[in-house]
Parts: structure tokens; sequence; C-alpha cells
């Protein structure tokens, strides 16, 4: 934005702002309420930013930027994200023995691993049942899960675009696919690593007060290997989308669409659509899949993508628009960014809102150019991007996948703690690891 054109008043950031609040504390406050109708209070949100943005802008600015960012940005996520939900979906792994200590911190690590290519919810759905089979004859499991949360549905996802989605939407804005496997893999090991060795201490001392049962000898079952093949199709094509670039746009809205990216999109629904097919109504049933946790994300995320465009816009104003005091906080004397704020800033927020926006947010506090931040500025991209995957793990809230496993959990009649009991257990073993984090990487 020029200097010469007014970025948008701050008073246009309220629709966004309500609406993550009311991510935030709607499950925690009314959380029957909130189920039902979520869906009519994201489309409250978006038509006030709508309407907001029409009386600033004007019609045909606000239906150029509505059509932007639908087909350039949400479709392409939702389609990414329906693909994963339904090959993983269709996975079954079951008829696992009692589970020891060892025997769980392979699964969590397996798991941790897979998150980065099949995404932190495809990960999460495929161990979680798992997990709570080899575990459902222990007293002692809480922590079993809450480590889960941490590793599988948060931390895992750092390796790649697949694997979270402000990684993705990171992707979506020019930063190359394979960025996050290069420049995160350090933090990513560190991490994971420690979080591991102490589960499996705990888990050790927890295993040892347990009464003593022969495990019975089974053979681990892994059904529905197709979608296995069409999660590997799903990769190909991301990846295929990135490095095939014919220089062919089409023009939808206004909006440019290139080739690679319109093919990936067909592509990635016809995959989802193939899994349905294939896959037994047994295998879902067993899974307890459901559409309701795609829906709930289509519904918010579609909200959250129209009330983010006024915000956006006053970033790429910077020091000449209303965030010019936060992008003073996040810099240094001399103006380089100030990672380890970054860190924290985006962290801490992404743990109480969506990870997502607020990873959009800071991208674009940081400059908003993808080639410039997984260039030059690359420490502060991976700050920003660490930031959002890693403190997503917080809190219940922090990323979608934990609100799932909690409900989960607790279908099994797994007593898990309360929302400020499962903060007690995260800040005394994410917020070490983090500042450790700070430490070796952004000071």
């Amino acid at each position: 934005m020029s200097d010469a054109i007014a970025p948008p008043p701050l008073w246009l950031a309220l629709p966004f702002a309500g609406l993550l609040l009311s991510i935030a504390l709607g499950p925690i406050l009314a959380r029957r309420i909130w189920h039902v109708h979520y869906g009519k209070a994201a489309a409250v949100w978006a038509a006030l930013a709508l309407v907001s943005l029409f009386a600033t802008q004007g019609l045909t600015p606000t239906l150029a930027s509505l059509a932007h960012t639908l087909l350039a940005d949400y479709l392409p996520f939702i389609l990414m994200l329906f693909a994963l939900y339904t090959t993983a979906g269709g996975i079954v792994v079951s008829d696992l023995a009692p589970a020891t200590p060892r025997v769980n911190t392979l699964l969590l690590a397996t798991g941790t691993l897979a998150a980065s290519l099949v995404g932190t919810t495809g990960a999460a759905m495929i161990f979680i049942r798992p997990v709570l089979q080899a575990n459902a004859q222990r007293r002692h499991k809480v922590h079993v899960i809450i480590f889960f949360i941490f590793l599988v549905a948060n931390v895992g996802g750092a390796l790649s675009p697949l694997g979270d989605p402000p990684l993705f939407f990171g992707f979506l804005r020019g930063v190359d696919f394979f960025w996050p496997a290069r420049h995160l893999w350090p933090q990513f090991a560190l991490v994971a690593g420690l979080l591991l060795a102490l589960f499996f201490v705990l888990d050790t001392y927890f295993h040892a007060k347990e009464p003593k049962i022969t495990p019975e000898r089974t053979l681990l079952e892994i059904r529905g290997l197709p979608n296995v093949a069409l999660i590997a199709a799903a990769v190909l094509t991301i990846i295929g989308s990135a490095i095939w670039r014919p220089g062919i746009d089409f023009e939808i809205l206004g909006t440019h669409i290139a080739l690679q990216d319109l093919l990936r999109g067909i592509a990635l629904l016809a995959i989802g659509l193939v899994s349905i097919t294939l896959t037994p109504q047994a295998d879902h049933e067993a899974n307890h899949f459901s559409w309701e946790p795609l829906e709930e994300v289509a519904k918010l995320f579609a909200a959250i993508f129209i009330c983010i465009i006024p915000v956006m816009a006053m970033l790429t104003a910077k020091t000449h628009g209303p965030f010019a005091p936060v992008i003073a906080f996040l810099s240094r004397p001399d103006g380089a960014p100030h990672d380890a704020a970054y860190f924290w800033t985006t962290g801490l927020l992404s743990s109480i809102l969506d990870n997502a926006p607020t990873y959009l947010v800071f991208f674009g506090l940081a400059g908003g150019d993808a080639t410039v931040l997984s260039g030059e500025l690359a420490r502060t991209l991976a700050a920003i991007s660490l930031g959002a995957v890693f403190m997503g793990a917080l809190t219940y809230i922090g990323n979608a996948p934990n609100f799932m496993v909690y409900a989960l959990a607790r279908r099994a009649r797994v007593p898990m703690p309360s929302f400020f009991g499962y903060l007690l257990w995260s800040s005394v073993s994410l917020v070490p690891v983090f500042v450790l984090v700070t430490l070796i990487f952004f000071v």
C-alpha cells in the first residue's frame, strides 16, 4: 500500500477480534449453545466485516477482496483439509496389547512424525484410538492423552505445510514447500525429543503404580491401506503444484489463479471423493468418522478469512498504519525484527486464539513478503511458524485437534483435566522447553 492511500481504520478489525474471542470463549462459557449456533455466530461476524468494508471502501473493492480471499486462500485450504481428513479417517489401527512405557512412547513418536504428512488433525484421528485402546486397562493414563495433544496434535505439524494450517497458509503466500523441513527441523527435534523423554520418564513412574497385567499376545491390525496410497497421492499433488509452474493463469472474478493451483484443487477434491467411495462403512464406524469437525472448520475459517481482509490491509501499511505500535514492539532499536518477541507473541496468542489467523497476522506484521521472510529473514519466519505451531499446545483451544482429542478421551472415560488443569500441565511441561528454544535459537 502506498503512503498516499490511507489504510482502513482500526475499528474495521472489530469483527475479526469479535470472531476470535467467540471461538476462544464460546466453547468454555456457553458450550452447548456454541456447539449448535457457532455457524450463525461466524456468519454474523463475517457479515459485519463485509458491511463495514462496503461502507468504507465501496462495492467493487469489497467484492474483489472477497473473491480473492475465498478463491486464493480459503478454497485451497479447505480442499487440502478435505483430502487429508477423509483419507486419514479411513485408516484403522486396532488390536493393540496393553501399553508399556516403551509402546506408548513409540506410538506418540510415530504419531508425531506422521503429523507432518497427514496433518495434526489426520494424525490425531489415526492414533488417538489405538492409544486409548492400548491404555484402556490402566488407571493412570491422563498424562498419556495430555502428551498426545502436545506432540501429535501440535508439535508434529512443524515440518511441512501439510502438518498445520499456519504453514499451509505460508505455502499459499509463496513460502517454499520444503522450507519448514529445512529450517525448522532443529527446533522440532529438540522439542519433540525433550517431550518424548519427559513422557517416557512420567509413564515409567505411573506404570510402576499399575497392577501387574500379563500382556496378551495380539497382532497389530491396520485396515484401510488404499487410503495410505491416497494420502501419498495428496502429498505428491501438493508438492507437484509447488514444483511445476507452467506460467498459465486464469482470471476468475478479478483474481488470478495459476493452472497448477487449479489442478491441485481438483485433484485434492477427487482424492477425497475416491477415499469416501473406497472406504468401507465398517472402517468409518470403527473410527467414529463424522463430518462435524470438518464442517466446523469450514464454517469458522470462512468467517475468519472474511473478517481478516481489513486487518491484512492495515498490516500492509506497516508503520503508517494503526498497527505501528505493535510493529515497534516487535522490532529492535535498529529496526531489525525481534525474533524472540515474534516467537512468544505469536505463540501466546495462538494458545488462546486460532493459530492460523494468528500466523497470518504476524506474517503480515513481519512484512508479508514470502521471498524476504524465507530468505534473509528466515529466523523471523521460523519464530512466527514455531510460535503458531508449538504453542497451540498450551490450551485446549489453541489448535482444532486439541479439543477433538479431549472429547474422544472423555468419551472413553478418561478423567481429563479442566481447562485450567490442562493449562497447569502445559505450563509446567512446555514453557521451560519453549524458553530453551528461545535461548538457543532466537536470542
